[in-house]
């Protein structure tokens, strides 16, 4: 049968670096993975509560993390990063003490940083959760499927595939659809290629979101 594998995975060392690192001891790596993961979503949480508005897009594209002995280093790299930095240096500090304390790390200084990215909706996590807002608010999926399409087209990517998966529109039956605009080259390590999958919880059930997003090839 196919070998399906995550598109970012397969591409680690050619076109694809590791959005976490750090080095830990065998019997200490299993609680450093869980500490990222805290950390991620402590983020995640921070950014939905304090949305200034009702679009439902966080903007977060990614959250890389490094750690040394004694420095936490997160880097939160936001497609809208007016909603949450209105009064910058504030806002970052609560964000970093509600995180210290989500860890209760005593020995290790933690610093965040947030980076704006230029084309929002080429990144899959925002198209995400735009596509999410949208099927949310029952608007017909593949409305949403084709306006994310003409989204990322306006940033200027050379292919896309949206696949929506569930119980779509609230039929009995779930089922899977899918779009394809442009070149998707899965197979092609070469081809730098953006994917993430996204649970959507609407009233008839979840669905899941998949895109994939074909940037450029090296």
């Amino acid at each position: 049968m196919g070998q399906r594998i995550n598109p970012l995975g397969f591409r680690l060392g050619t076109t694809q670096s590791h959005h976490s690192l750090w080095f830990a001891q065998p019997k200490n790596y299993s609680e450093d993975l869980q500490e990222d993961q805290k950390i991620r979503d402590c983020i995640k949480n921070y950014v939905q509560k304090n949305m200034k508005i009702s679009s439902n897009v966080e903007g977060i594209a990614r959250i890389e993390i490094q750690k040394r002995i004694d420095l936490i280093q997160v880097i939160v790299y936001m497609g809208f990063p007016k909603l949450l930095i209105e009064d910058r240096a504030g806002r970052i500090e609560e964000l970093q003490m509600s995180v210290q304390k989500e860890l209760n790390c005593v020995n290790r200084k933690l610093n965040i940083a947030i980076k704006r990215i230029a084309n929002p909706y080429g990144h899959p996590n925002i198209l995400a959760e735009f596509i999410a807002g949208q099927l949310k608010n029952r608007v017909s999926f593949r409305k949403a499927m084709k306006k994310a399409i003409e989204l990322t087209e306006q940033a200027g990517t050379k292919g896309i595939q949206v696949q929506i998966a569930g119980r779509i529109d609230g039929k009995e039956i779930a089922r899977v659809e899918w779009i394809r605009e442009g070149r998707v080259p899965l197979q092609t390590i070469r081809a730098k290629i953006d994917y993430c999958s996204y649970a959507v919880r609407t009233i008839y059930g979840v669905l899941g979101i998949k895109i994939w997003i074909f940037v450029d090839e090296e």
